[in-house]
C-alpha cells in the first residue's frame, strides 16, 4: 500500500479521487477498481476519496449519507479489497477516532480548517492529515493549520488548494497558492473540482463549471502540485452530492494521459 513517504518522494502526481458522497457499496467499488486499473496502467499513486457523510449542505434537505458506519464498512471494503489508501472527511473531533479506524487519511474541509480540536483530533490519531484551504484564507496561513499537526506529534500533512471566494457565487483559483504552500515542506494537492463549484445558488443547490476541469488541472500541474483531487462518479447527473462539478468517469483516463505527458514535457 502507497505510504506517506511514497507520496512525498514521487516523481509523478499522486492523484485523490472518487465519488463526492459513498451512495452505496457497487458504486464504490465500480468507482475504484475503474481508477486502481487505471492508475496502475499508468504508474500513478492512488488515494481512493468517499465522504462517509456530508456535514456541509446548502439545505436541510440535502443528502448526507447512507450512515456513518454503513458508509466507513464500504471504505474500508474498499481499502482491503484493492490495497490502497482510503481518504474521507470529518467535521467534528469526535469523529477523527471514528473514521481512523477504517480511513488512512482524515481530510480537513476548507470551512474547517481553523478549528484547532478537529486537527489536533485528527493528528492524534497518527493517520495523515489533509487539510483543505479555506476560500477565506491566504496560503501563508495554513503553515499555522501544518504546524497544529505537527506540533500535535505528527509529522504527516498534506495541503490542499481549492480556490478563494469570488463575490458571492464563484470561485477563483491563484496558482501561486501552490509553490507558496509547498514552502512549508508539504505536498501541496490541488483539488480541481472544488475550485469550480459555484456557491451560494438561489436554488439551494451548488453548481459548478465541469467543462473547465482539464484548465485547472493542467494548470495545476504546469506550476508543479504534488497531486490533484478530481471528485467523479459514472454518471454526475445523478450523483447524490457535487454532481454539478464531478467529471464523469469514463473521461479521467484521457485527462490523466494529458496530464502525464504534460508533467514529462516539463
Amino acid at each position: 500500500m502507497i505510504t506517506y513517504k511514497d507520496l512525498v518522494k514521487s516523481s509523478r502526481f499522486f492523484l485523490m479521487a472518487g465519488p463526492c458522497a459513498i451512495e452505496s457499496e457497487e458504486m464504490a467499488m465500480q468507482i475504484a477498481e475503474r481508477i486502481v486499473n487505471i492508475t496502475t496502467k499508468l504508474n500513478i499513486p492512488y488515494i481512493f476519496k468517499g465522504s462517509y457523510r456530508k456535514a456541509n449542505r446548502s439545505r436541510i434537505d440535502s443528502f448526507t449519507g447512507i450512515g456513518d458506519e454503513k458508509a466507513l464498512k464500504i471504505l474500508g471494503k474498499v481499502k482491503s479489497t484493492f490495497d490502497i489508501p482510503v481518504v474521507t472527511d470529518i467535521h467534528e473531533t469526535h469523529e477523527a477516532a471514528m473514521a481512523a479506524e477504517y480511513v488512512d487519511v482524515l481530510q480537513i474541509p476548507a470551512f474547517l480548517c481553523r478549528q484547532t480540536d478537529l486537527i489536533v483530533a485528527a493528528a492524534k490519531t497518527n493517520k495523515i492529515v489533509n487539510i483543505k484551504k479555506g476560500q477565506f484564507l491566504s496560503p501563508v496561513g495554513m503553515e499555522h493549520a501544518a504546524k497544529k499537526v505537527t506540533d500535535s506529534g505528527n509529522n504527516q500533512v498534506i495541503l490542499t488548494e481549492r480556490g478563494n471566494s469570488f463575490g458571492y457565487g464563484d470561485l477563483v483559483v491563484d496558482f501561486t497558492n501552490i509553490p507558496q504552500m509547498q514552502r512549508s515542506g508539504f505536498p501541496v494537492v490541488m483539488d480541481i473540482t472544488h475550485s469550480l463549484q459555484q456557491p451560494n445558488q438561489s436554488s439551494g443547490v451548488t453548481g459548478g463549471k465541469p467543462e473547465q476541469i482539464e484548465i485547472i488541472a493542467k494548470a495545476a500541474i504546469a506550476v508543479g502540485a504534488n497531486g490533484i483531487f478530481i471528485e467523479t462518479h459514472p454518471n454526475p447527473a445523478i450523483a447524490k452530492s457535487d454532481g454539478a462539478n464531478m467529471l464523469p468517469l469514463d473521461q479521467l483516463e484521457g485527462l490523466l494521459h494529458k496530464l502525464i505527458r504534460l508533467q514529462d514535457a516539463l
